[in-house]
C-alpha cells in the first residue's frame, strides 16, 4: 500500500532497487495500491489495462517502458534487435494517444545514440526522468495560464462561484503533476478564486467519478459528480461557465481527440455560448494530421466494460454486469471534436485559438517542418 499522506505522482522508479512503479489506477479511489513494472509485458499490460492512462503519463510511462526494455533485452550488443522489437510493441501499445509514439521514438533515437549497454540503460534512466520533469513544467505552465481564464470569469460574476465542468480525468493521475485540465482549476482554486466543478462521471469506466473527484476530494476543490447526460441541461439553465477538458490526440489544424463523450459537451457548450477550452502539452499535438475525424484512429476497447460496472462490495472491488446477459456491447474509447467548436487550446506557452495559424505562432518550429 502507499501511505496518502506523503507527496505521490503517479510513476516513479524505486530509489534502491531502480524499478519502475506506479499507481493502479483500477483500484481507485477505494485503494491505493503501487503496481511494479518488471519487464516490457508489464508496461504494455499496464498501458493497455489502464493501469496508467491519460496521454501524458502514457508518454511518460512508454519513455520509462524503455528504460526497462533496455534492462530486459540490452544487457549485450547483440540484444539491439529485442530491443527494437521491444519499443515497438510499446509503441503499438494503444493507438489513439499521440504521447506515447512520441516518446518511444525520442527515447529510442536517444538511446541508440550511445555506445556500449551500461551506458545506454544510464542514458535512458536519465532520459525518462527528463521526460518525466518536462510534462511535469508543461502542466504547471497550463495551470499558470489557464487560471486567469477562471479569473476573469470570477470578477465578472463578483466573485461568487465559478462552475467549471470538466470531463474524464485530466488531473495529476492522468499527467505526473498538476494536471491539464485540473491544472488551472488547482492554481485558481490556491489563490483563493470561489469555484466548483462539476465532474462527470465518464462512463463507461468512470474516470470522472473514480479518479477526478477523488483528487479534487484531496485538495479540498468543491465539486459535484454529475451523469455524463446532465452537462446540456446545466448549461441551458446558466450553471456552467467554463468547460476544461483535456485530450490524448489534437491535431496542429484544432481537431481533438478526447474521451468519448467530449464532442456532445462541445456541442451543448456551442449551442449555449459556454466557452470550450481543451489543455495540453506540446507533446499531445499530431504535427502530421490535419484532419482529426477521418485520421485520427479510435480505440475500441472490451465490450464489457461497458455492459459491466466495477465497485466496492464487502470490501471488494466486484464488476457487475448491468445490461442483459446477451446483449452485445460497443465501446468506443474516443470521440473527435471538431476545431470549429473549441474556444481555444491552453498549452504550457500559452493560450491560442483552435486553428493551425494560432498553433503556428505558438509552436513556430513544429508547425514549420509541416506546413504545405
Amino acid at each position: 500500500m502507499i501511505d496518502p499522506q506523503k507527496k505521490m505522482r503517479p510513476i516513479w522508479p524505486d530509489e534502491k532497487s531502480g524499478l519502475v512503479q506506479v499507481i493502479d489506477q483500477r483500484q481507485l479511489p477505494h485503494q491505493l495500491e503501487a503496481l511494479t513494472l518488471h519487464t516490457v509485458a508489464d508496461v504494455i499490460m499496464a498501458i493497455q489495462e489502464m493501469v496508467v492512462r491519460g496521454a501524458p503519463l502514457i508518454g511518460v510511462t512508454a519513455a520509462w517502458g524503455v528504460y526497462v526494455a533496455l534492462t530486459e533485452y540490452g544487457a549485450k550488443p547483440e540484444d539491439d534487435e529485442a530491443f527494437a522489437a521491444a519499443c515497438t510493441a510499446i509503441r503499438a501499445a494503444r493507438p489513439t494517444a499521440v504521447n506515447l509514439m512520441w516518446a518511444v521514438d525520442r527515447m529510442q533515437k536517444h538511446v541508440l545514440a550511445v555506445k556500449g549497454a551500461s551506458n545506454r540503460i544510464v542514458a535512458a534512466r536519465e532520459a525518462a526522468a527528463v521526460i518525466t520533469e518536462e510534462e511535469v513544467d508543461n502542466c504547471r505552465l497550463i495551470g499558470r495560464h489557464g487560471s486567469g481564464l477562471i479569473q476573469d470569469i470570477s470578477k465578472q460574476k463578483e466573485g461568487r462561484p465559478v462552475n467549471i465542468l470538466t470531463h474524464c480525468n485530466a488531473g495529476w493521475l492522468a499527467c505526473v503533476e498538476y494536471g491539464t485540465a485540473t491544472a488551472p482549476i488547482y492554481n485558481a482554486f490556491k489563490q483563493g478564486l470561489n469555484l466548483h466543478v462539476w465532474v462527470d462521471e465518464t462512463r463507461p469506466l468512470n474516470q470522472g467519478a473514480r479518479l477526478t473527484a477523488w483528487e479534487l476530494g484531496q485538495q479540498g476543490v468543491p465539486h459535484t459528480v454529475i451523469t455524463d447526460n446532465a452537462g446540456g441541461h446545466l448549461m441551458q439553465h446558466g450553471q456552467v461557465d467554463l468547460v476544461i477538458v483535456g485530450t490524448d490526440r489534437t491535431t496542429h489544424t484544432g481537431d481533438v481527440a478526447n474521451k468519448i463523450g467530449t464532442y456532445l459537451k462541445a456541442l451543448a457548450a456551442y449551442d449555449n455560448n459556454v466557452p470550450f477550452y481543451v489543455a495540453l502539452p506540446s507533446s499531445t499535438f499530431d504535427w502530421e494530421l490535419t484532419d482529426g475525424i477521418r485520421q485520427i484512429p479510435i480505440e475500441t476497447r472490451d465490450p464489457d466494460e461497458v455492459r459491466c460496472v466495477r465497485g466496492l462490495h464487502d470490501q471488494n472491488l466486484i464488476d457487475v454486469l448491468i445490461a442483459p446477459k446477451n446483449s452485445p456491447g460497443g465501446n468506443y474509447a474516443f470521440d473527435v471534436t471538431p476545431a470549429r467548436l473549441v474556444t481555444g487550446f491552453i498549452t504550457e506557452r500559452g493560450i491560442c485559438a483552435a486553428n493551425k495559424e494560432s498553433i503556428g505562432e505558438l509552436f513556430p518550429e513544429k508547425c514549420s517542418r509541416h506546413s504545405s
